[in-house]
């Protein structure tokens, strides 16, 4: 690169776009940027771009994280958290980090894998984006193959599911099935600002619990 990316500065909820990026040179912004950072990246066909979240993001990725984790949980439906692991793919010169990702009905193939090749290994099965101060990339994870994004933005949440080679919008989940999740998830975010996050957690377990009919 001809400016190396230590001499730069993003402010949190701006971009940098940098233009007619190789892949080596992708690989090469990866290495330097290291894995203990704030920033994104994004990487489609040469456009590299790099943004740092508000803290308005990073405390709805957090909370609706939360809110997912416990609804699989008491669910009991078994999954894996990889948080804003970077997928990328050479073939397709693409490259992402989600907010946060899981696997879950391929949890199974990835439970002891430290890394993830999407060569042989699927993608996530739902991935989590929250759009604050720039847009999500649906085309990179429709290349890539993600069956279910979630897009949470001003309030409300977009489930898209793949199907025949697009996403299309959806009421409902296909991971988190039979549950009003536009409603919850929106509701859940109130109750943690009102009562805070512990108390909104347990009142949102009693719920599940009590509308899957279980006793614990």
């Amino acid at each position: 690169m001809l400016i190396t990316l230590n001499r730069l500065t993003i402010p949190p909820g701006e971009h940098l776009f940098l233009h007619d990026v190789n892949w080596k040179e992708f690989n090469s912004v990866l290495a330097e940027l290291g894995e203990s950072r704030a920033t994104k990246i994004a990487y489609n066909n040469g456009l590299l771009e790099l943004m740092t979240p508000l803290p308005e993001h990073e405390r709805n990725k957090e909370l609706i994280s939360d809110l997912i984790k416990v609804l699989l949980e008491e669910l009991e439906i078994e999954f894996c958290p990889l948080g804003s692991t970077t997928f990328k793919s050479e073939t397709l010169l693409k490259g992402i980090e989600p907010d946060n990702c899981f696997y879950i009905q391929n949890e199974s193939l990835v439970r002891t894998l430290d890394r993830i090749d999407l060569n042989i290994d699927p993608p996530p099965d739902l991935v989590l984006e929250i759009d604050v101060t720039y847009r999500t990339h649906p085309d990179i994870y429709l290349a890539l193959g993600v069956p279910e994004l979630w897009r949470f933005e001003k309030g409300e949440l977009q489930i898209n599911l793949l199907q025949s080679g697009n996403y299309v919008e959806s009421e409902n989940s296909l991971v988190i099935p039979d549950f009003p999740l536009k409603q919850i998830i929106p509701q859940f975010l109130s109750q943690c600002q009102t009562q805070g996050r512990n108390q909104a957690v347990k009142q949102l377990r009693f719920w599940v619990r009590q509308n899957v009919g279980w006793v614990k």
